[in-house]
């Protein structure tokens, strides 16, 4: 989880806010106060830098249509920095365009029109992921590299380095914790607190896989095993 927002409230979760429509921006900040939380807003992503340049945030809720940069290339954009969970909201409820939400680095995706009592549910699913729940382990190994938990950083001890998202990351703890043992698709989303529908945990694997295997069409550590689920191999 990001750490202490520079906000008086330092206690309660900071939330960014980032959508060109004034009527949302207005009903998202009012809502998630009363429930809770520190809320801050942008316009656009343009906007979204300048306020993340002066506070940090613990979660963003991102739309995707918005003028200039797009949420999706906003999310792809940060994740080349900053693993900070990420909440992308749109008008496009198609499968395609969830999945391509999933790929550009955001950890859940809401199609509008939306019901402000799901999203706060999403939102607070997302922060108890971010946060390390349980005891993390101190290292997980996969092939040539070395995975931190606690940074989300792998690394390969030639200098390489990849950032893994907060949903790559408990994915990859659940199943070196489960070490030997098939996990479906359903109790590693229910373990990762995603959604266990529309492909969630299969583009969640896909990724991965192609940040940590060799070559991710042929998969020598996450494997697939065909109507059961995932396993991770030595």
């Amino acid at each position: 989880m990001a750490g202490p927002a520079l906000f008086s409230e330092s206690d309660k979760p900071h939330i960014l806010v980032i959508d060109d429509d004034d009527r949302i921006r207005s009903l998202l900040s009012r809502y998630l106060r009363e429930n809770g939380f520190v809320v801050a807003t942008a316009k656009d992503a343009e906007d979204a830098g300048a306020v993340m340049k002066l506070a940090l945030f613990d979660a963003l809720v991102v739309d995707v249509m918005m003028p200039g940069k797009s949420g999706f290339e906003f999310t792809r954009d940060l994740r080349a920095s900053s693993q900070i969970p990420v909440l992308l909201l749109t008008a496009l409820g198609e499968t395609d365009n969830r999945i391509e939400g999933l790929e550009s680095g955001a950890d859940d995706y809401l199609a509008k029109p939306f019901e402000p009592k799901e999203l706060l549910l999403r939102l607070q699913a997302i922060l108890r992921r971010s946060q390390n729940v349980t005891r993390p382990m101190p290292e997980i190994r996969v092939g040539k590299w070395t995975c931190n938990p606690e940074t989300s950083v792998a690394t390969d001890g030639e200098g390489s380095e990849i950032r893994l998202t907060s949903v790559e990351m408990k994915l990859l703890e659940s199943l070196a914790r489960h070490g030997g043992k098939i996990l479906s698709r359903e109790e590693l989303a229910r373990l990762c607190g995603v959604d266990g529908n529309d492909r969630t945990v299969d583009v969640q694997i896909t990724r991965l896989r192609k940040k940590i295997e060799e070559d991710g069409r042929y998969p020598r550590y996450i494997q697939t095993v065909r109507g059961q689920g995932y396993i991770l191999k030595e």
